[in-house]
């Protein structure tokens, strides 16, 4: 059983490796799905044993990094740090450079950053503390402020080959948005 467990895993990440690899160099709306097959070499009978479409990979490709995501933000104390979200998205982003770079560079699918979008505004507002009474500008706002800043920071970096580290990049965010938003915690705390 655990030998099976190991072939589906490997099968799985052949075809997200393939799927990734295409889009970086095609874009996802010109992969096919025998692209992926022909580049990570296995049948097409496995791959609709495992996936319904090429969506439905980059989808579970997609669902593994967000676990991995919800994971680094659950490290973090929420509300602390305002700018705490986005380096932890940016040091995310900066150890999967190849992963980044076809989901959420130019060659990205308009899905992928839906998706992405979608989750980074659920854990940020999270993070900046919904719960608190009358905040001056709702927390799911805010959310969406930094979502764009942060992705927006992130889609410059990989579509400019990632030439800083995830540092200057988070340095970077600070030094543009921390300053508004720490005001308007502030406000309400």
């Amino acid at each position: 059983m655990a030998e099976q467990d190991r072939r589906v895993r490997r099968t799985r990440r052949l075809l997200r490796d393939a799927l990734f690899e295409l889009i970086f160099e095609k874009g996802y709306d010109r992969v096919t799905v025998q692209d992926v097959l022909d580049r990570a070499d296995v049948g097409r009978s496995t791959f609709y044993t495992h996936y319904r479409d090429k969506e439905a990979l980059l989808l579970a490709a997609f669902d593994e990094l967000s676990e991995d995501l919800r994971d680094e933000f659950g490290a973090s104390a929420p509300g602390a740090d305002p700018a705490a979200p986005a380096e932890a998205v940016f040091r995310f982003a900066y150890g999967r450079q190849p992963a980044f770079r076809a989901l959420c560079g130019k060659r990205g699918g308009e899905v992928v950053q839906r998706h992405l979008r979608r989750l980074l505004a659920e854990l940020l507002t999270a993070h900046l503390r919904p719960d608190a009474a009358d905040p001056p500008v709702p927390a799911g706002l805010v959310a969406e402020f930094c979502t764009s800043a942060t992705l927006g920071l992130l889609g410059w970096a990989i579509d400019n080959d990632f030439p800083h580290d995830a540092g200057w990049l988070a340095g970077t965010y600070r030094r543009l948005a921390e300053p508004g938003l720490t005001a308007l915690l502030a406000e309400h705390a």
